[in-house]
């Protein structure tokens, strides 16, 4: 794992996927990304560059700055817990 931001980000993109009701495989399919890229997304194993976050906010159907800001809620209660 790279750090808790990227858990943060993954812990937004899995929310929002989950709400949406989609499967990685379709969130994938839709934004032009392998489903496994999002798993990874999602655990916060990778750094995601900003054209792979705005395919992720496509294929989720939300703004980027949507995306962002969950990002930023999730990355505070991280650092709650630390």
């Amino acid at each position: 794992m790279l750090g808790p931001e990227f858990v943060a980000l993954g812990r937004a993109a899995r929310e929002v996927r989950a709400r949406r009701d989609l499967s990685q495989e379709v969130l994938g399919s839709r934004g032009g990304l392998h489903r496994n890229y999002v798993g990874a997304i999602e655990r916060g194993e990778i750094n995601p560059t900003f054209r792979v976050l705005s395919k992720l906010a496509y294929g989720l159907d939300v703004p980027l700055s949507e995306l962002f800001l969950l990002y930023e809620a999730r990355q505070r209660e991280e650092a709650i817990r630390r």
